[in-house]
């Protein structure tokens, strides 16, 4: 089962169990959306590996007119985000790999969730370019996401306390396994290299907004 069917498969019981897989779920959306310095209500947002849009109705509490247009390769998440944004028939879903698909024109903010760290590499660098591309100036790309720690003693700490954070939340056994079995899809990047790739991609300020074991959120700006 590949990456596209495994997400299929959880689509429906997703958004319940974001909030027993992130022990700091709260703080993951929503401090990275507290930077954004948007001037006006109706930003255009691009969602890139959307999901079910949990990241996106977190930008909507900020900005209530904002016209969100989402990317996935999963159907049946982009159906759950459908059903979450019935009120706003203007917001367009598109199934496809957004490493491939063309975002057409700009967008005033770019954000992604739990899904840039499936990317190799390569991929990250070439994907944080297409971003920058598609901003428009003064744009702030999101990205709330897994990272890798540049130790290896540091990265098995963190996998060791977030799976004892995790088997205390209650969830079931049986998805806890599935998740697991899920991981063998990551490629996670450091912190430093993504920054990195990010200045090379033509940002002119990027950081670390937020932190707790393995999940980071990433704000890249480009320049006015």
């Amino acid at each position: 089962m590949g990456i596209r069917e495994k997400f299929e498969a959880v689509s429906g019981k997703y958004d319940a169990q974001r909030k027993l897989l992130i022990p700091c779920f709260d703080d993951f959306y929503r401090l990275p959306v507290e930077t954004l310095d948007f001037r006006g209500d109706a930003p255009r947002v691009l969602d890139i590996g959307s999901g079910t849009g949990l990241f996106a109705a977190f930008v909507l509490e900020k900005y209530k007119n904002a016209q969100v247009t989402m990317i996935d390769l999963s159907e049946g998440m982009l159906g759950v985000a459908k059903k979450r944004f019935a009120a706003y028939p203007s917001f367009e879903y598109i199934v496809a790999d957004y490493l491939e698909h063309d975002f057409g024109g700009q967008f005033d903010i770019i954000i992604s969730a739990l899904s840039i760290h499936h990317l190799n590499a390569a991929d990250k660098e070439k994907l944080y370019r297409k971003c920058f591309r598609h901003l428009a100036p003064g744009g702030v790309f999101l990205n709330a996401d897994q990272v890798l720690s540049p130790y290896p003693e540091t990265e098995e700490l963190f996998s060791r306390l977030w799976k004892e954070k995790v088997g205390q939340s209650g969830i079931d056994q049986k998805e806890l396994e599935k998740a697991y079995e899920r991981q063998a899809f990551d490629d996670p990047s450091t912190l430093s290299d993504q920054l990195s790739w990010l200045r090379q991609a033509g940002f002119s300020q990027m950081d670390c907004v937020y932190k707790y074991y393995v999940f980071a959120g990433i704000y890249a700006k480009k320049a006015d």
